[in-house]
């Protein structure tokens, strides 16, 4: 490319020297050799403008010429143009193709995907999925709130908090109300997020089967294990002491399958459970309570303290945050090596809320397990679980309780250096205590605990 520039520049510089020599030897010729080489000269710079405005007008009109076939400057600034104005072209041809595609493919999308401003929550585009699960039409509510549009969804608030919007969304749809459908909020600019609305309406249904299924099945368990576990207590080895231990291991198996029973019933109960009626939960007897328990399970094998810092009340249901606290509590003991240590503290947060917390110098828990350890028969060691008698679902239970309470569960834990499993509650579950505030004291592993 260089090469032919510089001949242009080349053949244009002699073509100018050409014709003011000639103007020069003509003016000789006449006499008057510096008006003809000045004429020359203005008709040079007249040609050049009239090609600079030719291009002026042509960018201007955004016109495509054929470059000339001359070999002079301006027949190369048209090759370069004319190269130019093609490239722009074939970029614009592929961008206009690829925008074709990425539209006919949020077009097919089953999912309702919807472009929106970030300040003022306003439609710019929305595929055609939009318009069967939100309701939304084209063009009548592009550039329209779409808060207003989605009554009565919550999506006003919801979009508000933006970035520390919750990841999900979980509301029927305003077109079908039997449809249920998951929202998720993806702010990928600072001026536009991605609304993506999914019809869960089939996926809710298997849930509901599942739930239903398990629910049914752990209440038909019930009866014949109730009987198996009431003959296995008549039976009496008698002369035949080697039937003593194979007894006991049924005995002891029988128990562990009712114990999971009525946990599977109680999740089931939790997951159909959609919120709690708010009672005062009496923070200074759940702590005495746990104490006791923890007491009898660890069977004076820990160092077992109980603190209340916080000197307020919650307000829930008592018996499902009980069942949170002492599961939480049991595991605390039963997967800490005897002459550990576990400390129950409830204490107020930084926010206004509370905070009860289980802290244990037992195994812990490998960084890896912590993300899934709240699922559901999730163990970390089925043969440590097994010999501790646990059921898999003990965390699973804690969670949807405290989901049930708007609050969540914290878990800090360190292999070697114990866990730390904490049920944070937020300002709107405090409740002032009404009755004077009575520090519970820490028991002692070998002293009985005062119950204050």
């Amino acid at each position: 490319m260089l090469p032919r520039i510089h001949s242009a520049w080349i053949r244009t510089l002699g073509l100018l020297a050409l014709v003011l020599v000639t103007a020069l030897l003509a003016g000789l010729l006449a006499g008057r050799p510096w008006m003809a080489l000045a004429i020359a000269a203005l008709g040079v710079v007249a040609w050049h403008y009239w090609k600079l405005r030719s291009v002026l007008l042509r960018l201007t009109a955004r016109q495509r010429v054929e470059p000339s076939g001359g070999d002079g400057v301006w027949d190369e600034l048209d090759r370069l143009l004319y190269r130019t104005q093609e490239e722009m072209r074939g970029r614009k041809r592929r961008l206009v193709e690829m925008l074709r595609a990425y539209s006919a493919a949020a077009a097919a999308l089953p999912d309702a995907v919807v472009v929106i401003e970030r300040n003022s929550q306003r439609v710019r585009w929305f595929n055609d999925a939009a318009t069967g699960l939100l309701g939304l039409r084209y063009p009548d509510d592009v550039d329209s709130a779409l808060g207003e549009r989605l009554q009565p969804l919550p999506v006003s608030r919801w979009l508000a908090a933006g970035r520390h919007a919750e990841p999900m969304l979980d509301a029927a749809s305003p077109v079908d109300p039997s449809l249920r459908l998951s929202l998720r909020l993806i702010p990928y600019s600072d001026e536009l997020w991605l609304l993506v609305a999914r019809d869960v309406s089939k996926m809710m249904r298997l849930e509901q089967m599942r739930r239903d299924f398990v629910a049914n099945v752990s209440h038909e368990l019930r009866t014949p294990l109730t009987v198996v576990h009431g003959y296995l207590d008549m039976l009496d080895p008698g002369d035949q002491p080697e039937w003593a231990p194979i007894l006991e291991e049924m005995r002891h198996q029988s128990q562990r399958m009712t114990q999971l029973v009525e946990d599977l019933l109680t999740l089931s109960r939790l997951e159909a459970q959609d919120s709690v009626v708010d009672e005062e939960v009496a923070m200074d007897s759940m702590l005495v309570t746990l104490r006791r328990e923890a007491e009898a399970l660890s069977q004076r094998r820990h160092d077992i303290s109980v603190e209340d810092r916080a000197g307020i009340d919650l307000l829930g249901s008592t018996r499902e945050l009980h069942s949170a606290f002492s599961n939480l509590v049991g595991n605390a003991v039963r997967y800490t090596p005897a002459g550990g240590s576990i400390a129950i503290t409830f204490a107020r947060t930084a926010d206004g809320g509370a905070e009860l917390s289980v802290r244990d110098s037992g195994y812990g828990i490998p960084a890896a397990h912590l993300p899934r350890i709240t699922e559901r028969f999730y163990r970390v060691s089925t043969s440590r679980s097994r010999e501790s008698g646990g059921t898999g679902l003990g965390l699973a239970i804690v969670k949807h309780i405290l989901q049930l309470h708007q609050a969540r569960l914290g878990i800090q834990s360190e292999v070697g250096s114990g866990s730390t499993f904490a049920c944070r509650f937020g300002p709107e579950r405090v409740h002032a205590r009404d009755r004077a505030f009575t520090p519970v004291p820490a028991a002692s592993p070998s002293t009985p605990a005062s119950i204050p």
